[in-house]
């Protein structure tokens, strides 16, 4: 249904001034060399946001349990099916979990909401000029076979992820020139820019591939071949495209350090493929997986009442989160005809009664998205003022009236179902775009109908789609609900090969690059982009280089809603929904530490507790 899925060095030991961000510099060549450049700060960590939390002789992260026991299974949920085991091409459907067997120079805090702390890379340097960054690596990093990992590893895996790899690399690495191995454990990355102030932090994210391991094999071809990580598990078994086993590996290099303390706890993860939510849901029921996390209100609301819940076999708990919500919603494509008159997609946008689905299917659970950085302080409100305005005001003729004399609102009913005055507010805008009523149809002046079909991956979605349809259906807009499998909406969806479908466009807690492959027009044309809607609007582009270049938080806040209050304007999306907590379910079996951390779920730092299991096991020996 939902596809796919940030950062100011600091000191670690001393306060220092923001990194400099202003306007990009494309083209700009790389920059001299380190030797040539003022005087480095060598780091333990990385923060946009000042300091890091943590001193640099930190012992494990605040929220785990760093005397976790180590131990035991666990079943997993996965939809739908794999291919590939190459997570890192456009190519196949990879295997959930395959992520575990790959390490990356960094560790994002999920407690912080723009830090990293060093993993692969024990140092981080950062020059005065912010022309360039080099990471230095741990002594005794290690690949599964026993090799040693090296910087030689690091620049040949940026190269390969640029050069073959998926296009969101290119996209979100666009602003480094090159990455040079200058010894076996310093790599430094020259940037293109001075501009870029996150650069060093989301190279921290690049997951680092064994260079030997790869030799003589095509990395651009998905592939069934158990590759060769360095992470804490290894792939032991599989099932192709139906299950896949992963075993906690007891002498990781990096079991004993601050980031890993506590955390990656169990003994093996087994991944479950189910092709069907609620077929997933009752292998839940059944005990064949261990854990879930509901998405379905309706689920949520009313299926938790089976033998399991009510002996207490079951647990549940809503997790309060500060995670910034993002944008959800019935996207539309602006290559299809249909979709390119704001108007229309205005209009389209007025009959979507959330009041009456909130009440009736949601159970008043969802609070209605409203921006495209929903809950954070990025979502415009109001009218344009300060410097958000000012920025706007050079934009300004290109820009409806409106955005400067009217808050951007979304249509708000009674719930009743009886959606009359927005149905009456839609059709005046389809007029006014050229649409006109015929034979109880909308067509335009060459008789071609409004017409199109929602495509969707998984059948839950088909209970809010159809009653859309069907507010769609009044105005006189032929629309039609198609569900297919995963593998084919990823196909479909790479290749903007759809009308409408539910999208979402998740943000982070500091917005920056990958804006570009979200928004901007040279990525609308580029196979497996996010610019899944289309956009080639040069205000948008504009604005979202202004983001990239924010020269601190301030400032980025400001360009931030201003790009927001233009996209929203824009009428892209028909806006759902968003929870501000995580809802989950388990078997009694684990236990978990004092608190979970502030923007995850922390589920990497729950353990198999020995007593619970077993008395689990024995409960259901029992007869009821």
């Amino acid at each position: 249904m939902l596809r796919r899925d940030l950062f100011t060095a600091s000191l670690a030991a001393a306060a220092i001034p923001a990194l400099p961000r202003p306007a990009l510099a494309q083209g700009a060549a790389p920059a001299a060399t380190p030797a040539a450049a003022a005087a480095t700060r060598r780091v333990h960590a990385l923060s946009l946001l000042g300091e890091p939390a943590l001193p640099a002789d930190f012992t494990h992260y605040p929220w785990v349990n760093p005397d976790a026991p180590k131990g035991g299974e666990v079943a997993q949920t996965a939809l739908g099916s794999f291919d590939s085991f190459n997570p890192f091409i456009l190519r196949g459907t990879p295997a959930v979990g395959i992520g575990l067997l790959f390490d990356t120079l960094l560790s994002d805090s999920p407690d912080e909401a723009s830090a990293a702390y060093g993993h692969l890379a024990g140092v981080i340097e950062l020059p005065a000029d912010n022309r360039w960054c080099a990471f230095e690596l741990r002594e005794g990093v290690r690949w599964h076979d026993g090799r040693p990992i090296t910087t030689e590893d690091v620049a040949w895996t940026f190269r390969t992820l640029l050069e073959h790899g998926h296009p969101r690399y290119r996209n979100y690495y666009g602003d480094v020139a090159e990455a040079v191995a200058e010894t076996p454990r310093r790599v430094v990355f020259r940037f293109r820019t001075d501009e870029n102030r996150e650069l060093a932090q989301i190279l921290g994210q690049l997951p680092v591939l064994p260079k030997h391991w790869w030799e003589g094999r095509d990395f651009a071809q998905p592939n069934l071949e158990v590759p060769l990580g360095s992470g804490p598990y290894r792939l032991e078994r599989f099932e192709a495209g139906r299950s896949a086993v992963f075993r906690r590996v007891p002498d990781y290099w990096a079991r004993d350090l601050p980031t890993m303390r506590g955390t990656r706890n169990v003994d093996v993860i087994r991944y479950e493929y189910f092709r069907d939510a609620t077929v997933a849901f009752e292998a839940f029921k059944a005990g064949q997986t261990d854990f879930r996390q509901e998405n379905v209100a309706r689920n949520w609301a009313t299926a938790y009442d089976f033998p399991a819940v009510r002996r207490g076999w079951v647990k549940r708990d809503e997790l309060r989160h500060e995670l910034p919500a993002g944008m959800q919603g019935f996207a539309m494509n602006l290559r299809r005809p249909v979709f390119a008159d704001a108007r229309t997609r205005e209009a389209l946008g007025l009959v979507f009664d959330f009041e009456w689905m909130n009440r009736n299917l949601f159970f008043d659970s969802y609070a209605r998205t409203t921006s495209y950085f929903a809950n954070s302080d990025f979502a415009a409100t109001g009218l344009p003022e300060g410097r958000e305005k000012e920025i706007l005001e050079g934009f300004r003729d290109k820009l409806p009236a409106r955005l400067f004399t009217e808050p951007f609102r979304l249509p708000v009913t009674d719930g009743s179902g009886n959606n009359r005055n927005e149905t009456r507010r839609a059709l005046d805008l389809l007029r006014e775009a050229g649409w006109v009523v015929r034979d109880r149809r909308l067509v335009n002046a060459q008789g071609q109908p409004l017409s199109f079909e929602i495509l969707l991956s998984d059948a839950t979605f088909e209970r809010i789609a159809l009653p859309y349809v069907q507010s769609l259906a009044r105005l006189g807009v032929e629309a039609r609900v198609r569900t297919v499998d995963l593998a084919q909406y990823q196909v479909r969806m790479d290749h903007f090969d759809y009308d409408m479908t539910v999208e979402l466009f998740g943000q982070s807690l500091s917005p920056g690059n990958e804006q570009r492959d979200f928004w901007t027009s040279a990525k609308a044309a580029q196979p497996g982009s996010r610019n899944t809607i289309g956009i080639t609007d040069p205000v948008v582009d504009a604005l979202v280089e202004l983001v990239v270049a924010a020269p601190n938080r301030e400032e980025l806040t400001a360009r931030t809603r201003a790009l927001d209050r233009v996209l929203s304007w824009g009428f892209f999306v028909v806006p759902h929904w968003h929870s501000r907590a995580f809802r989950i379910a388990w078997w009694d079996k684990f236990g978990r530490p004092e608190r979970n951390p502030r923007y995850n779920i922390g589920f990497e730092t729950w353990w198999i507790d020995p007593a619970r299991e077993a008395a689990l096991a024995e409960a259901r020996r029992s007869p009821a």
